[in-house]
This record gives C-alpha cells, structure tokens and sequence, in this order.
C-alpha cells in the first residue's frame, strides 16, 4: 500500500480485478471517531470510475452468469474462508473507522462469513418447474436466471456484513455487482476489496468504487446496463433512489429508516427482558435500524424498569471499541452527535425527565471523539420528535401504556414499518400483537433479528423487498418461461 506525504496509508478501489486510485487522482480522509486521528487516504472517485466498473461489471457478467452454481459456490466459500483468516484484521479496521466495540465487529464479520456461505450452498436451489399444460403437444418450462449487472449502495452502521448481505446472494445468482460504500467506512469495504482479489475472483465480478455520491449514484440509475439497485439507508435517499430507477424500470430493493417499538407487558420475564431491551438499545451506539427506538412499559411495572435501565445506562464502560470492556463506542461523526442533543432537548423541553446522561461524554478520553452519554429519558410525550424519528444514538426513550389494544396503536401510528419487539410470558397475546403490528419482523421475547438463512425487511416506508433467506436470493433473480413444441 502507498503511502500519502504525511504517512497515511492510500487505499485503492476495485474495478476489474484491479486495485487503483480514482481516476481524478483525489482523495478523502477516514477519520477514527473514537479520538479523531486520521486513519488512510480513500481514493475520491466519480462518474468516470463508476462507469468504468459498470463497464466491467457488464464484460463480466456473461461469462460469470454461465457458470453453474456449484462453481460460484466455490469462489464464494473462498471468500469466506480469507474473511476467517482475516476476522481480527479486518473487525479492527470495523472498530477503528466505525466505532463500534471489537466485539461487536467480530460478531458482524461472523454474519458475513454466514452470508456467504448460507448463498454459496442456496444458488443450487434455484430451481425452475414444470408446469402442467392444459395445451396437448406443449410442454411450460420455467427457469430462475439472473437479474444482470445490480448496483449495491451500502451503510455505514454495518460496513461489512451489509456488503456480503448484498454481494453474496447477487454473486451466487449469476449477478456481477458495483458496491457504492458510505464514504464514512470507506476503507472497511477497501478492506474487503482486497479479499475478493485474494479470492481471485474473474474480473469485473465485483467491483468497489468510493467516492461522490450523487456523481456514482446518478451512474448507477442512468446506465441500461445495471438492471438492479439495492441501497441500504435513510428513506429521504431511497425516494430519490426509486425515482431515479423508475425511468428505466429498475428492480430496486430497499432497507430504509425504522422506529422500532419495544412493548414490556406487566406479565413479562422482566430479568430476560430488561437485559435484551439495554443489549438492544445500546449496541452500535444506538446506531441501528432494528433498534430499540421506543419503549413501551405497562404502568405497573414502569418505575422499575426505568430504575434498571438507568443503573444500566450509569455503569456502561464507553470509549475506543479496542479497549478492554469498552461496551460502547463513539457515534459515527459530530453531526450524529449534534442531531441526538437536538432530539433530547426537544423532548426535555416537551416534559421527559431526564434520569442519566443527557450529555456529551466529559473527560480527556473523549474530547477528541463524536461520544455521547448513554442516556435515559422517562415520560416521554409523545409529541416529541423522538417518538416519530428514528433516534439513532444512545438515547433510550420510555413511554407509559396501560392496555394491549392502546400499544398496538401507538407502535403501529408512524410511517415506519422495519421491526418491533414484544416481551410476555401469555402466549395467546403474543401472537395476537405480533400479528397486529405494522413491521416486516417482530421480535417475541427476543431481540436478536438477524441471521442468513433468516429474510429481513420492512414494509411502510421502512422499505421493500428482503435480505437474507431464500427470499433473498430471490431479489436477484428472474422467472424465464420456456414454451416447448414436443412432436410425436
């Protein structure tokens, strides 16, 4: 790797089996959020790099679509055994750009591991059918062939695993791809360039390109050729997305923003449930789509968790994710910092009380870094910004409900439809609130949501279309019918 006058190391893109600089020759800096020290230079690329990896994406994908599944299976589980090798290295560069703790990013690395290798084995189940015929001499073939060249715009909260949430059903389809990473973990999905190449993957497969985004974006809407986006991220872009593909009738799939409600009925187990919720609440720093946004605790058991939930949020160790029992990391940017004060004043100036944090983190440690306090806010009305937009940071607000019908309105009265999460030891009512909830996933006595073989989505304006599972597979493939004459 190149080094920068200054001693940073330069990153490079990946467009046709080649790592390269952007065709501009500029560069941005990635920035460690923990103590703001710079970390690499990211090559800066626009719509001629863009079009250069859709140029290659499109030469490619002939060739790759050909092959049989069994053999995309194998270059697939490669990239996975590389990724195992490199767990520690590259969950580092996860802990050091993102800022989430080293835990945390092994566990996301582990879940691209499972990507990978849960789609390697699902390309041979793409099976097509026979029909039966109601015309004599005919035979109705179905057969399951994929989409083309797709698009992949990806997130910055799960730099690694949402590449492979993309790339590893697209690849094992047949698909060849060009990945967008968010500009803020640029060098982790660089990083994961590199193991593709290791990989040796043929040319042009998959392809990285950092940059401008509305400069590759718009490449990635207007090129015929890309037959396919799939953008991870904030609803406001992914209507600007939408729209975009609308003229050429691209496939599009979309994760956008949540606002997950929590429920805690009285009749819960509330040790289980109150360690699930503060796990829930504060992984990733608040920064995530299926987190606890708003927490619903019936009236008679309300004080208490709000005393367990405050002891929690008051002894969680927060600093550089590397740390020994560091927790909790920094948020992503200063922005992200300064959009959670607003939020937790508008609520305070609503009425919540505040029971901790509340502030920026104070302390030598954390004057060079984006932290925020772990925070918990009770009575919250529900006139605050909070209850409607999606809070993303350490801010855990608590609501008051007293029957099951008045909570499943409040969950359900927003435009988001992502993921809710219900804690009860009745299983009849269980099922009937998990059923009456508005979201593409419910939680019942559990927080844990993801998994490969599992889908994962949202409905509203949370999104549409799947990852994981077979369904998505599904996303990158087309239904071709084949009416054959049979004489005789």
């Amino acid at each position: 790797m190149t080094m920068t006058p200054q001693g940073l190391p330069v990153a490079a893109m990946l467009i046709n089996g080649r790592l390269v600089p952007a065709l501009s020759g500029e560069t941005s800096i990635s920035i460690n959020p923990a103590d703001g020290i710079p970390l690499a230079a990211i090559p800066y690329g626009d719509d001629r790099d863009a079009k250069l990896a859709v140029d290659a994406a499109a030469a490619a994908f002939p060739a790759w679509a050909s092959l049989s599944a069994a053999v995309r299976a194998k270059y697939l589980h490669r990239v996975a055994d590389i990724l195992e090798h490199r767990r520690d290295e590259v969950a580092l560069v996860v802990t050091n750009e993102e800022g989430k703790p080293l835990r945390e990013a092994q566990g996301e690395l582990q879940l691209s591991v499972d990507s990978l290798r849960w789609f390697a084995e699902e390309a041979r189940r793409a099976y097509g059918s026979w029909i039966p015929d109601p015309v004599p001499g005919r035979r109705l073939l179905t057969q399951r062939m994929p989409v083309g060249v797709c698009g992949a715009i990806i997130p910055w909260n799960v730099p690694c695993a949402m590449i492979f949430r993309k790339a590893a059903p697209a690849l094992a389809a047949g698909c060849t791809m060009v990945l967008k990473p968010a500009e803020a973990t640029s060098l982790v999905a660089l990083k994961v360039a590199e193991l593709f190449v290791e990989a040796a993957l043929p040319d042009g497969v998959i392809n990285f390109v950092t940059g401008k985004a509305s400069a590759i974006g718009n490449v990635l809407l207007t090129d015929p050729r890309v037959r396919k986006i799939s953008f991870t991220g904030s609803t406001e872009v992914g209507r600007l997305l939408m729209r975009g593909a609308a003229d050429q009738i691209k496939r599009t799939s979309m994760e956008l923003g949540g606002n997950a409600p929590v429920i805690l009925f009285e009749d819960c187990n509330l040790d289980a449930a109150m360690a699930a919720v503060a796990a829930l609440k504060f992984l990733n720093a608040g920064q995530a789509c299926i987190g606890a946004n708003r927490i619903y605790v019936q009236s008679s058991i309300y004080d208490e968790v709000a005393r367990r939930l405050t002891e929690h949020a008051g002894r969680m160790k927060v600093g550089y994710g590397a740390e020994p029992g560091v927790v909790m990391g920094p948020l992503v940017d200063m922005n992200a910092v300064e959009k959670v004060e607003e939020l937790v004043a508008n609520a305070i100036q609503k009425g919540a009380k505040l029971r901790v944090g509340g502030s920026r983190m104070q302390g030598e440690a954390y004057e060079k870094g984006s932290f925020y306090a772990p925070t918990v806010l009770t009575e919250v009305p529900q006139t605050a910004r909070m209850h409607d937009e999606e809070i993303f940071g350490p801010v855990a607000a608590l609501y008051r409900f007293e029957t099951e019908d008045e909570v499943v309105e409040l969950a359900n009265n927003v435009p988001y439809g992502l993921s809710a999460y219900l804690f009860t030891e009745n299983m009849d009512r269980a099922i009937r609130v998990a059923e009456r909830l508005e979201t593409g996933m419910v939680g019942i006595n559990e927080t844990r949501l993801g998994a490969a073989e599992a889908p994962f989505g949202g409905v509203k304006m949370s999104g549409i279309g799947r990852e994981g599972g077979r369904e998505g597979l599904e996303e990158y493939l087309e239904t071709k019918l084949m009416a054959i004459r049979v004489r005789g």
